[in-house]
Protein backbone atom coordinates (compact mmCIF):
# COMPACT_ATOMS: atom_id res chain seq x y z
CA UNK A 1 0.00 0.00 0.00
CA UNK A 2 1.12 3.26 -1.21
CA UNK A 3 1.86 6.47 1.35
CA UNK A 4 -2.03 7.77 -0.14
CA UNK A 5 -3.26 5.05 2.02
CA UNK A 6 -1.20 5.67 5.35
CA UNK A 7 -3.46 7.56 7.33
CA UNK A 8 -5.99 4.48 7.51
CA UNK A 9 -2.99 1.72 6.67
CA UNK A 10 -1.71 1.18 10.18
CA UNK A 11 -5.47 1.56 11.97
CA UNK A 12 -5.74 -2.23 13.27
CA UNK A 13 -2.38 -1.08 15.40
CA UNK A 14 -4.48 1.07 17.64
CA UNK A 15 -4.56 1.05 21.31
CA UNK A 16 -8.51 0.07 22.63
CA UNK A 17 -10.71 3.58 22.53
CA UNK A 18 -11.31 5.66 25.35
CA UNK A 19 -14.41 6.51 26.56
CA UNK A 20 -16.38 8.63 24.86
CA UNK A 21 -17.26 12.27 25.61
CA UNK A 22 -20.53 14.53 25.74
CA UNK A 23 -19.47 18.04 24.60
CA UNK A 24 -21.54 21.08 25.25
CA UNK A 25 -22.87 22.84 21.99
CA UNK A 26 -24.79 26.58 21.62
CA UNK A 27 -26.47 28.14 19.41
CA UNK A 28 -24.83 30.81 17.22
CA UNK A 29 -27.28 31.26 14.19
CA UNK A 30 -30.34 30.47 13.30
CA UNK A 31 -31.41 30.13 9.75
CA UNK A 32 -34.49 28.71 7.32
CA UNK A 33 -35.75 28.51 3.87
CA UNK A 34 -39.24 28.02 3.86
CA UNK A 35 -40.55 24.42 3.49
CA UNK A 36 -42.36 25.34 0.18
CA UNK A 37 -39.88 26.74 -1.61
CA UNK A 38 -40.22 25.54 -5.56
CA UNK A 39 -38.23 26.46 -8.63
CA UNK A 40 -38.52 26.19 -12.07
CA UNK A 41 -37.42 23.05 -14.28
CA UNK A 42 -35.13 23.81 -16.71
CA UNK A 43 -36.56 24.93 -20.48
CA UNK A 44 -35.36 21.67 -21.92
CA UNK A 45 -36.79 19.42 -19.04
CA UNK A 46 -39.24 17.27 -20.51
CA UNK A 47 -43.17 18.76 -19.44
CA UNK A 48 -43.18 15.93 -16.81
CA UNK A 49 -41.09 18.03 -14.93
CA UNK A 50 -43.43 20.85 -14.93
CA UNK A 51 -45.76 19.42 -12.27
CA UNK A 52 -43.55 17.07 -9.61
CA UNK A 53 -45.24 14.08 -7.29
CA UNK A 54 -48.30 13.37 -9.33
CA UNK A 55 -47.35 10.06 -8.41
CA UNK A 56 -46.40 9.74 -4.51
CA UNK A 57 -50.47 8.20 -3.85
CA UNK A 58 -51.95 5.42 -5.03
CA UNK A 59 -53.01 6.47 -8.81
CA UNK A 60 -51.04 8.94 -10.87
CA UNK A 61 -52.86 12.62 -9.58
CA UNK A 62 -52.26 15.74 -11.55
CA UNK A 63 -54.08 18.25 -9.90
CA UNK A 64 -51.89 20.88 -8.30
CA UNK A 65 -51.63 21.33 -4.42
CA UNK A 66 -55.17 18.91 -4.38
CA UNK A 67 -53.82 16.45 -1.89
CA UNK A 68 -52.94 16.65 1.60
CA UNK A 69 -49.64 15.81 3.04
CA UNK A 70 -48.94 13.96 6.12
CA UNK A 71 -46.39 12.58 8.35
CA UNK A 72 -47.16 8.78 7.49
CA UNK A 73 -48.06 5.70 9.65
CA UNK A 74 -44.78 6.06 11.70
CA UNK A 75 -45.39 9.71 12.90
CA UNK A 76 -49.29 9.58 13.24
CA UNK A 77 -50.19 10.96 9.78
CA UNK A 78 -50.65 13.82 11.47
CA UNK A 79 -51.30 16.58 8.41
CA UNK A 80 -48.24 18.62 7.42
CA UNK A 81 -50.34 21.92 5.75
CA UNK A 82 -48.79 21.65 2.77
CA UNK A 83 -50.33 19.78 -0.23
CA UNK A 84 -49.01 17.95 -3.58
CA UNK A 85 -48.52 17.92 -6.60
CA UNK A 86 -46.47 20.83 -7.13
CA UNK A 87 -45.81 23.09 -9.79
CA UNK A 88 -42.26 22.77 -10.54
CA UNK A 89 -39.91 21.56 -8.73
CA UNK A 90 -39.47 21.36 -4.68
CA UNK A 91 -35.72 22.73 -3.49
CA UNK A 92 -36.65 20.84 0.11
CA UNK A 93 -34.53 17.56 1.16
CA UNK A 94 -30.79 19.42 1.74
CA UNK A 95 -29.27 16.09 2.13
CA UNK A 96 -25.02 16.64 2.54
CA UNK A 97 -22.86 19.53 2.63
CA UNK A 98 -19.50 19.44 -0.08
CA UNK A 99 -16.50 20.32 2.16
CA UNK A 100 -14.96 22.85 -0.23
CA UNK A 101 -16.97 25.67 -0.66
CA UNK A 102 -17.59 27.31 -3.85
CA UNK A 103 -14.59 30.31 -4.89
CA UNK A 104 -17.53 33.53 -3.53
CA UNK A 105 -17.41 31.36 -0.22
CA UNK A 106 -20.84 29.68 -1.11
CA UNK A 107 -21.57 25.89 0.34
CA UNK A 108 -22.19 23.00 -2.79
CA UNK A 109 -25.58 21.22 -0.62
CA UNK A 110 -27.37 18.42 -2.20
CA UNK A 111 -30.68 18.11 -2.54
CA UNK A 112 -32.35 14.46 -2.17
CA UNK A 113 -34.73 12.37 -4.94
CA UNK A 114 -37.93 13.95 -4.36
CA UNK A 115 -40.24 11.86 -2.83
CA UNK A 116 -38.40 8.76 -1.17
CA UNK A 117 -38.30 6.31 -3.22
CA UNK A 118 -37.97 5.17 -7.14
CA UNK A 119 -41.44 4.33 -7.17
CA UNK A 120 -43.01 7.69 -6.09
CA UNK A 121 -40.45 10.16 -7.63
CA UNK A 122 -39.66 9.75 -11.77
CA UNK A 123 -41.28 13.42 -12.16
CA UNK A 124 -38.41 14.79 -9.54
CA UNK A 125 -35.45 16.27 -10.99
CA UNK A 126 -31.82 15.61 -9.55
CA UNK A 127 -29.51 18.59 -8.63
CA UNK A 128 -26.65 20.06 -6.14
CA UNK A 129 -27.34 24.24 -5.53
CA UNK A 130 -24.89 26.47 -3.89
CA UNK A 131 -25.88 28.07 -0.11
CA UNK A 132 -25.47 30.94 1.62
CA UNK A 133 -26.81 30.99 5.33
CA UNK A 134 -26.94 34.63 6.27
CA UNK A 135 -27.50 34.43 10.09
CA UNK A 136 -27.62 37.61 10.84
CA UNK A 137 -31.19 37.69 9.04
CA UNK A 138 -32.41 34.40 9.58
CA UNK A 139 -32.84 33.67 5.79
CA UNK A 140 -31.17 31.16 3.58
CA UNK A 141 -30.72 32.07 -0.25
CA UNK A 142 -29.79 29.76 -3.21
CA UNK A 143 -27.06 31.20 -5.05
CA UNK A 144 -26.96 28.51 -8.31
CA UNK A 145 -28.96 25.52 -8.76
CA UNK A 146 -26.93 22.85 -11.12
CA UNK A 147 -29.42 19.55 -12.84
CA UNK A 148 -27.66 16.80 -13.39
CA UNK A 149 -28.00 15.73 -17.00
CA UNK A 150 -26.26 12.63 -18.97
CA UNK A 151 -25.95 13.73 -22.53
CA UNK A 152 -23.25 11.07 -23.00
CA UNK A 153 -24.94 8.13 -21.74
CA UNK A 154 -22.70 7.62 -18.81
CA UNK A 155 -25.42 6.18 -17.01
CA UNK A 156 -25.37 2.25 -17.52
CA UNK A 157 -28.79 1.44 -17.43
CA UNK A 158 -32.27 2.89 -18.62
CA UNK A 159 -33.05 6.28 -17.00
CA UNK A 160 -36.59 7.40 -16.69
CA UNK A 161 -36.27 9.98 -19.28
CA UNK A 162 -33.69 8.14 -21.72
CA UNK A 163 -35.70 9.12 -24.85
CA UNK A 164 -35.07 12.74 -24.34
CA UNK A 165 -32.34 14.91 -26.22
CA UNK A 166 -31.33 16.97 -22.73
CA UNK A 167 -31.88 13.23 -20.75
CA UNK A 168 -32.07 14.88 -16.86
CA UNK A 169 -31.78 12.53 -14.34
CA UNK A 170 -34.64 12.14 -12.07
CA UNK A 171 -35.33 10.27 -8.52
CA UNK A 172 -35.85 7.63 -10.49
CA UNK A 173 -32.64 7.11 -11.23
CA UNK A 174 -31.07 7.82 -8.35
CA UNK A 175 -31.36 8.74 -4.96
CA UNK A 176 -28.90 11.57 -3.76
CA UNK A 177 -27.27 11.56 -0.18
CA UNK A 178 -23.71 13.03 -0.19
CA UNK A 179 -21.66 15.45 -1.92
CA UNK A 180 -17.81 16.49 -2.53
CA UNK A 181 -16.24 18.82 -4.76
CA UNK A 182 -12.76 17.94 -6.17
CA UNK A 183 -11.34 20.73 -8.58
CA UNK A 184 -13.86 20.95 -11.73
CA UNK A 185 -15.64 17.79 -10.59
CA UNK A 186 -18.81 16.70 -8.21
CA UNK A 187 -18.83 13.49 -6.57
CA UNK A 188 -22.38 12.50 -5.77
CA UNK A 189 -23.02 9.44 -3.26
CA UNK A 190 -26.37 7.33 -4.44
CA UNK A 191 -28.58 4.95 -2.21
CA UNK A 192 -29.96 2.81 -4.67
CA UNK A 193 -27.20 1.27 -6.03
CA UNK A 194 -24.98 2.40 -4.01
CA UNK A 195 -23.46 3.71 -6.68
CA UNK A 196 -20.82 7.06 -6.86
CA UNK A 197 -21.30 9.59 -9.42
CA UNK A 198 -19.10 12.08 -11.22
CA UNK A 199 -20.46 15.24 -13.03
CA UNK A 200 -18.67 18.67 -13.88
CA UNK A 201 -19.48 21.69 -12.06
CA UNK A 202 -21.96 22.39 -14.87
CA UNK A 203 -23.93 19.15 -14.12
CA UNK A 204 -22.89 16.62 -16.89
CA UNK A 205 -22.61 13.14 -15.71
CA UNK A 206 -18.75 12.12 -15.95
CA UNK A 207 -18.93 8.65 -14.94
CA UNK A 208 -20.83 6.00 -12.97
CA UNK A 209 -18.96 3.86 -10.39
CA UNK A 210 -20.53 1.09 -8.65
CA UNK A 211 -19.08 -0.30 -5.58
CA UNK A 212 -16.75 -2.99 -5.20
CA UNK A 213 -15.66 -4.50 -1.94
CA UNK A 214 -14.07 -7.73 -1.00
CA UNK A 215 -14.20 -8.47 -5.49
CA UNK A 216 -17.50 -8.28 -5.47
CA UNK A 217 -20.36 -5.44 -6.46
CA UNK A 218 -22.51 -4.48 -3.31
CA UNK A 219 -26.34 -4.42 -4.56
CA UNK A 220 -29.38 -3.49 -3.02
CA UNK A 221 -33.01 -4.04 -3.22
CA UNK A 222 -33.35 -0.68 -6.10
CA UNK A 223 -29.98 -2.15 -7.88
CA UNK A 224 -31.12 -1.99 -11.67
CA UNK A 225 -31.24 -5.59 -12.38
CA UNK A 226 -33.00 -6.85 -9.20
CA UNK A 227 -35.76 -8.91 -9.52
CA UNK A 228 -38.83 -9.56 -7.16
CA UNK A 229 -37.87 -12.75 -7.02
CA UNK A 230 -34.02 -12.30 -5.82
CA UNK A 231 -32.97 -13.78 -2.61
CA UNK A 232 -32.01 -10.86 0.07
CA UNK A 233 -28.90 -11.59 1.49
CA UNK A 234 -26.99 -13.29 -2.29
CA UNK A 235 -28.94 -11.12 -4.63
CA UNK A 236 -28.74 -8.42 -2.35
CA UNK A 237 -27.30 -7.04 0.58
CA UNK A 238 -27.70 -3.48 1.14
CA UNK A 239 -30.99 -2.76 2.58
CA UNK A 240 -33.20 0.05 0.73
CA UNK A 241 -32.23 3.51 1.82
CA UNK A 242 -28.92 1.90 3.21
CA UNK A 243 -26.22 3.63 0.43
CA UNK A 244 -24.43 6.02 0.97
CA UNK A 245 -25.74 8.68 3.16
CA UNK A 246 -22.44 10.56 4.09
CA UNK A 247 -19.38 10.72 1.77
CA UNK A 248 -16.61 12.84 3.31
CA UNK A 249 -13.55 14.34 1.30
CA UNK A 250 -10.00 13.42 3.55
CA UNK A 251 -7.80 16.09 3.35
CA UNK A 252 -4.45 15.52 2.00
CA UNK A 253 -4.52 12.08 0.40
CA UNK A 254 -7.76 13.28 -1.87
CA UNK A 255 -9.58 9.66 -0.84
CA UNK A 256 -13.34 9.78 -0.43
CA UNK A 257 -14.40 7.48 2.59
CA UNK A 258 -17.96 6.48 1.37
CA UNK A 259 -20.50 5.68 4.83
CA UNK A 260 -23.57 3.17 4.20
CA UNK A 261 -26.90 4.82 5.89
CA UNK A 262 -27.68 1.24 7.26
CA UNK A 263 -25.97 -2.06 8.31
CA UNK A 264 -24.89 -4.78 5.30
CA UNK A 265 -27.55 -7.80 5.69
CA UNK A 266 -25.95 -11.13 6.02
CA UNK A 267 -26.94 -14.41 4.50
CA UNK A 268 -29.51 -14.85 6.78
CA UNK A 269 -31.24 -11.70 5.58
CA UNK A 270 -30.57 -10.07 8.86
CA UNK A 271 -28.28 -6.89 10.01
CA UNK A 272 -24.35 -8.05 10.27
CA UNK A 273 -24.29 -5.91 13.24
CA UNK A 274 -25.18 -2.87 14.58
CA UNK A 275 -22.12 -0.93 12.97
CA UNK A 276 -22.16 0.80 9.67
CA UNK A 277 -19.33 0.08 6.64
CA UNK A 278 -16.67 2.71 5.37
CA UNK A 279 -15.41 2.42 2.26
CA UNK A 280 -12.43 3.78 0.43
CA UNK A 281 -12.42 5.35 -2.96
CA UNK A 282 -9.86 7.02 -5.28
CA UNK A 283 -11.11 9.55 -7.17
CA UNK A 284 -7.43 10.23 -9.46
CA UNK A 285 -8.01 6.38 -10.25
CA UNK A 286 -11.67 6.18 -10.37
CA UNK A 287 -11.08 2.74 -8.21
CA UNK A 288 -12.26 1.27 -4.66
CA UNK A 289 -8.99 0.96 -2.57
CA UNK A 290 -9.95 -1.85 -0.82
CA UNK A 291 -9.41 0.06 2.52
CA UNK A 292 -12.64 0.53 4.73
CA UNK A 293 -13.29 0.99 8.46
CA UNK A 294 -16.87 0.21 10.78
CA UNK A 295 -18.69 2.92 12.22
CA UNK A 296 -20.62 1.89 15.88
CA UNK A 297 -24.11 3.41 15.83
CA UNK A 298 -24.87 4.61 19.72
CA UNK A 299 -27.70 2.25 21.51
CA UNK A 300 -31.00 3.58 19.92
CA UNK A 301 -29.54 4.82 16.74
CA UNK A 302 -30.75 3.71 13.34
CA UNK A 303 -28.77 5.47 10.57
CA UNK A 304 -26.69 8.00 9.93
CA UNK A 305 -27.35 11.59 8.25
CA UNK A 306 -24.01 12.92 6.90
CA UNK A 307 -20.23 12.49 7.01
CA UNK A 308 -16.69 15.20 6.63
CA UNK A 309 -13.89 15.08 7.46
CA UNK A 310 -12.42 18.28 10.19
CA UNK A 311 -8.65 17.78 9.78
CA UNK A 312 -6.37 14.72 7.88
CA UNK A 313 -7.76 12.23 10.17
CA UNK A 314 -10.77 13.78 12.60
CA UNK A 315 -14.35 13.82 11.04
CA UNK A 316 -17.87 14.60 11.86
CA UNK A 317 -20.93 12.28 11.87
CA UNK A 318 -24.45 12.94 12.26
CA UNK A 319 -26.56 9.97 13.85
CA UNK A 320 -29.93 9.66 14.41
CA UNK A 321 -33.13 7.63 15.09
CA UNK A 322 -36.26 7.60 13.18
CA UNK A 323 -38.25 9.45 15.41
CA UNK A 324 -39.53 13.10 15.28
CA UNK A 325 -40.88 15.97 17.63
CA UNK A 326 -40.29 17.12 21.40
CA UNK A 327 -40.35 14.13 23.71
CA UNK A 328 -42.20 15.92 25.96
CA UNK A 329 -45.10 15.99 23.40
CA UNK A 330 -44.87 12.03 23.49
CA UNK A 331 -48.55 10.37 23.04
CA UNK A 332 -49.37 8.25 25.88
CA UNK A 333 -51.71 5.86 23.80
CA UNK A 334 -52.62 5.91 20.40
CA UNK A 335 -51.57 8.78 17.85
CA UNK A 336 -53.32 12.29 17.94
CA UNK A 337 -52.99 15.23 16.86
CA UNK A 338 -51.84 16.81 19.82
CA UNK A 339 -48.82 14.52 20.33
CA UNK A 340 -46.06 12.52 18.36
CA UNK A 341 -46.33 8.89 18.22
CA UNK A 342 -42.23 8.46 18.05
CA UNK A 343 -40.67 11.69 19.45
CA UNK A 344 -36.94 12.25 18.53
CA UNK A 345 -34.15 10.76 20.93
CA UNK A 346 -31.01 10.18 20.07
CA UNK A 347 -30.02 12.77 17.54
CA UNK A 348 -26.36 13.31 17.80
CA UNK A 349 -22.81 14.61 16.04
CA UNK A 350 -20.26 12.14 16.28
CA UNK A 351 -16.60 13.30 16.30
CA UNK A 352 -14.46 10.07 15.28
CA UNK A 353 -10.67 9.50 14.80
CA UNK A 354 -10.06 7.86 11.53
CA UNK A 355 -6.36 7.41 12.70
CA UNK A 356 -7.54 4.84 15.71
CA UNK A 357 -9.26 1.55 14.51
CA UNK A 358 -9.22 -1.68 16.54
CA UNK A 359 -8.40 -4.66 15.48
CA UNK A 360 -11.98 -5.51 14.71
CA UNK A 361 -11.96 -2.56 12.26
CA UNK A 362 -13.79 0.10 14.29
CA UNK A 363 -13.26 3.56 14.55
CA UNK A 364 -12.97 5.28 17.36
CA UNK A 365 -15.82 7.59 18.49
CA UNK A 366 -13.67 10.84 20.62
CA UNK A 367 -17.30 11.95 21.18
CA UNK A 368 -20.18 13.54 20.70
CA UNK A 369 -22.61 16.48 21.34
CA UNK A 370 -26.72 16.56 21.58
CA UNK A 371 -28.36 17.98 18.63
CA UNK A 372 -31.83 17.49 21.45
CA UNK A 373 -29.92 19.36 24.04
CA UNK A 374 -28.67 22.75 22.07
CA UNK A 375 -27.94 25.93 24.74
CA UNK A 376 -29.35 29.01 23.56
CA UNK A 377 -28.66 31.47 26.11
CA UNK A 378 -29.07 34.69 23.85
CA UNK A 379 -32.24 33.33 22.29
CA UNK A 380 -31.35 33.12 18.71
CA UNK A 381 -33.67 30.84 17.60
CA UNK A 382 -36.06 31.82 15.15
CA UNK A 383 -39.32 29.41 15.55
CA UNK A 384 -40.96 27.82 18.46
CA UNK A 385 -40.60 24.30 19.06
CA UNK A 386 -43.99 22.31 20.25
CA UNK A 387 -43.12 21.19 23.63
CA UNK A 388 -39.94 22.76 23.63
CA UNK A 389 -38.47 24.98 26.67
CA UNK A 390 -37.04 28.11 26.95
CA UNK A 391 -33.07 28.41 27.12
CA UNK A 392 -32.77 25.02 25.32
CA UNK A 393 -32.39 24.61 21.03
CA UNK A 394 -33.27 21.00 19.51
CA UNK A 395 -33.25 19.55 16.28
CA UNK A 396 -36.26 17.24 16.57
CA UNK A 397 -36.56 16.35 12.96
CA UNK A 398 -36.84 12.50 11.80
CA UNK A 399 -33.72 13.48 9.02
CA UNK A 400 -30.88 15.69 10.03
CA UNK A 401 -28.44 15.02 6.68
CA UNK A 402 -25.62 18.23 6.95
CA UNK A 403 -22.60 18.75 8.64
CA UNK A 404 -20.06 20.39 8.40
CA UNK A 405 -16.52 22.69 10.04
CA UNK A 406 -17.05 26.74 9.55
CA UNK A 407 -14.08 27.45 11.60
CA UNK A 408 -12.24 26.26 14.96
CA UNK A 409 -14.75 26.62 17.05
CA UNK A 410 -18.14 26.47 15.16
CA UNK A 411 -19.69 23.84 12.92
CA UNK A 412 -23.04 23.79 10.49
CA UNK A 413 -25.67 21.46 10.78
CA UNK A 414 -29.12 21.43 8.07
CA UNK A 415 -32.24 19.50 8.17
CA UNK A 416 -33.63 16.99 5.16
CA UNK A 417 -37.10 17.91 5.62
CA UNK A 418 -38.74 15.46 3.63
CA UNK A 419 -41.25 18.14 1.84
CA UNK A 420 -44.12 17.44 2.59
CA UNK A 421 -43.63 14.58 4.89
CA UNK A 422 -41.96 15.63 7.94
CA UNK A 423 -42.83 18.09 11.14
CA UNK A 424 -40.68 17.83 14.32
CA UNK A 425 -40.74 21.44 15.12
CA UNK A 426 -44.49 21.82 14.90
CA UNK A 427 -47.23 19.68 15.37
CA UNK A 428 -48.73 20.56 12.53
CA UNK A 429 -46.26 22.17 10.25
CA UNK A 430 -43.92 20.91 7.35
CA UNK A 431 -40.52 21.38 8.37
CA UNK A 432 -38.70 24.25 6.66
CA UNK A 433 -35.06 23.74 5.54
CA UNK A 434 -33.20 24.68 8.73
CA UNK A 435 -29.65 26.07 9.16
CA UNK A 436 -27.98 26.29 11.96
CA UNK A 437 -24.15 27.32 13.08
CA UNK A 438 -23.33 25.75 16.58
CA UNK A 439 -20.77 26.82 19.23
CA UNK A 440 -18.49 23.41 19.94
CA UNK A 441 -15.11 24.68 20.69
CA UNK A 442 -14.43 21.85 22.86
CA UNK A 443 -15.68 19.04 20.53
CA UNK A 444 -13.64 20.31 17.93
CA UNK A 445 -10.20 20.58 19.78
CA UNK A 446 -10.94 16.90 21.34
CA UNK A 447 -8.40 14.57 20.43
Amino acid sequence: MTARFLPLALLALAAPAAAEENFPATLAGHAYLPALSLIAPPADAPRDAMISGKFTGPARNDVPMSVPGDTGTLHGKRLTGINMPFIGQPMQGFSGFAMDRAEDGSVYVLTDNGFGSKANSPDTMLFFSRMVADFETGKVAIKETVFLHDPDRKVPFRISWEATDSRYLTGADFDLESIQRIGDAIWIGDEFGPYLIEAGLDGRVRGVYPTMMDGKQLKSADTPGISAVSVVGKDWTVPRSGGYEGMALQPGTGLLWAMLEKPLLGEDGKNEGEFLRVLGFDPATREWTGAGFKFKLAEGATAIGDFNFIDATRALVIERDNGEGEPSLKCAADPAPDCFPNPAMVKHVVLIDTATVDADGFVRRIGQIDLMNIADPDGKARITTDGGEAGRFSLPFFTIENVMMVDDSHIMVAVDNNLPFSSGRKLNAAADNEVVLLAVPEMLSAE
